[in-house]
């Protein structure tokens, strides 16, 4: 009798681990529409070390961390199949992952592209970009500092580059 109840018991374990967690369910729709003023969305791809190192980035460096305070940084895996709903480039709908990211263009990875909470497109920045960089870019950002300066000129001035 104890025998079984053991078996029956790692057997409701393992059926249960198994069990999706309710987080990831393909219904579920990613939602990319930005709360803040401004979004941060990085396009990534699976293989991609260097979004690896973008990823490594924006949870280790205090800089970077403290520069995205504010901004609604979002992920979008360009293989992906889940659905997303966007507001960006002056479109709006639900499409999967790798759709918009087909839609918007993004050929290299990582690709960010920072948008406001209307969907315009203020920036790309395709490519890695070094902590020290993306920060003084997200700064050039969230300052709408994209209004009047070259983000070149900035980077230069303020020595980010």
């Amino acid at each position: 009798m104890k025998v079984a109840l053991t078996v029956l018991t790692l057997w409701a374990i393992f059926i249960l681990s198994c069990q999706s967690k309710g987080n990831n369910t393909s219904s579920e729709v990613k939602d990319l529409i930005p709360k803040s003023n401004y979004a941060m969305l990085v396009v990534e791809s699976e293989n991609c070390i260097y979004c690896k190192q973008l990823d490594k980035d924006l949870k280790n460096n205090p800089t970077l961390k403290s520069a995205v305070e504010g901004i609604d940084v979002l992920r979008l895996l360009a293989e992906s199949n889940a659905k997303v709903r966007y507001r960006i480039d002056g479109k709006e709908g639900e499409t999967t992952e790798e759709e918009l990211a087909r839609m918007l263009n993004v050929r290299a990875y990582p690709h960010i592209i920072f948008y406001d909470s209307k969907g315009e497109i203020v920036l790309r920045i395709p490519g890695y970009a070094p902590p020290k960089t993306l920060a003084c870019v997200v700064e050039y950002v969230k300052n709408e500092l994209y209004n009047k300066e070259e983000l070149n000129q900035y980077l230069k001035r303020e020595n980010c580059i």
